[in-house]
């Protein structure tokens, strides 16, 4: 945050009105600080290695009033987009292009792999009693997924980021889907 010489305080963010839930601004806050000398390749002692992935995966608390969800998520976007791309110049410098779309192949023959099982056998299913993923749901993405990975079908990377799946009884184990997602943006992050 910035002062104005009205003394305002300006946000880094635009915010959720005050009776809606936002993103808690000072766990953004900081997070962005910790983002910046992480990228400047100047950490404080105790911030937490921090790198592409890692900032796939962070959440924030939310509060009445906080920062915009949808803002700050397009900014966390491009930044482990920034993160990413560092990763692969660095991880090119010290073993070479051919390593690293190794590695990328790799990843994504493991997952073209789970994806070609049969539609509703794709994940393992919660019980009857729990919510997982809907599986039709998720296989017809899967079947996007398919077509990427085998024909070259375009996708977009926020496409696999954004995908929102409903609810449905003796659905996917959530966490097993969101991990082979999350194997698919590293793979598009890779060959960008």
């Amino acid at each position: 945050m910035s002062v104005r010489d009205t003394g305002a305080v300006d946000a880094t963010f635009p915010r959720a009105r005050r009776n809606q839930l936002g993103y808690k601004t000072v766990e953004v806050e900081e997070f962005l600080r910790r983002a910046r000398r992480a990228y400047d390749g100047r950490p404080a002692p105790d911030d937490d290695p921090l790198d592409a992935e890692r900032i796939r995966l962070t959440a924030f608390s939310m509060q009445k009033g906080g920062y915009s969800t949808s803002h700050v998520d397009s900014a966390l976007e491009r930044l482990e987009d920034a993160f990413a791309f560092r990763e692969r110049q660095i991880a090119s410098r010290l073993h070479g292009d051919e390593a690293w779309l190794s590695e990328a192949r790799s990843t994504a023959q493991v997952v073209a792999n789970r994806l070609a099982r049969p539609e509703g056998a794709r994940f393992e299913r919660v019980s009857k009693l729990a919510k997982g993923y809907d599986v039709g749901e998720v296989d017809a993405f899967a079947d996007r997924l398919t077509q990427y990975f085998r024909d070259g079908w375009p996708i977009a990377i926020d496409d696999v980021r954004t995908v929102v799946f409903s609810a449905q009884r003796g659905g996917y184990r959530e966490a097993q889907v969101d991990l082979v997602l999350d194997a698919v943006v590293d793979v598009m992050l890779a060959v960008r």
